[in-house]
């Protein structure tokens, strides 16, 4: 289980809004393998997002899915560094018409 694991699955979880994944979305900050444990530190596009906990959620369920052999998940929802368009991908961007 490496980091880029950890990334990899998180592309499983798409943002029912736009039909991105998180991770091209630029929501995930971190994904860190810590021993056992896998911590996770993400945003939302906005702090009012009504599908946050739902996406919360779906990131623990994914990860304890595809990583049975972690202790533990820890997902820590920030709002500091703010998400903005910038943290994309390019074909996320691509896909919603954002300029790069």
């Amino acid at each position: 289980m490496s980091n880029d694991d950890i990334l990899a699955a998180l592309k499983a979880v798409v943002d029912p809004e736009l039909g991105i994944n998180i991770v091209d979305l630029g929501l995930v900050y971190r994904a860190d393998r810590i021993a056992d444990a896998i911590e996770v530190t993400m945003t939302m596009t906005t702090p009012s997002c009504p599908l946050g906990e739902m996406l919360l959620e779906e990131v623990r369920a994914v990860l304890h899915e595809r990583f049975p052999q972690a202790a533990d998940v820890s997902v820590e929802l920030v709002w500091d560094p703010p998400w903005s368009s910038e943290l994309m991908s390019l074909a996320a961007r691509q896909q919603l018409g954002v300029s790069p």
